[in-house]
């Protein structure tokens, strides 16, 4: 079964996964800020994850606006 997306369809799409990992990361960055509140081994996770999460936004930003995000640093 193939759909025909077009061009504008695509980029919502993009962006609804982009905001949606930017809301993964600071839900992420809020855990690993909060430290050992809920345990001493869930913030080096929630960095982990925080870091995965913060990648993922940057690698779509760029696909939205080539050359927006120093992916370098």
């Amino acid at each position: 079964m193939t759909d025909v997306v077009d061009a504008d369809e695509i980029l919502r799409r993009v962006r609804r996964a982009r905001d949606w990992a930017g809301q993964q990361e600071q839900h992420w960055r809020a855990r690993s800020d909060a430290g050992g509140k809920s345990g001493p081994r869930d913030a080096p996770a929630a960095e982990v994850f925080a870091a995965a999460y913060e990648a993922v936004r940057k690698v779509l930003d760029e696909v939205i606006d080539p050359g927006a995000n120093d992916l370098d640093g």
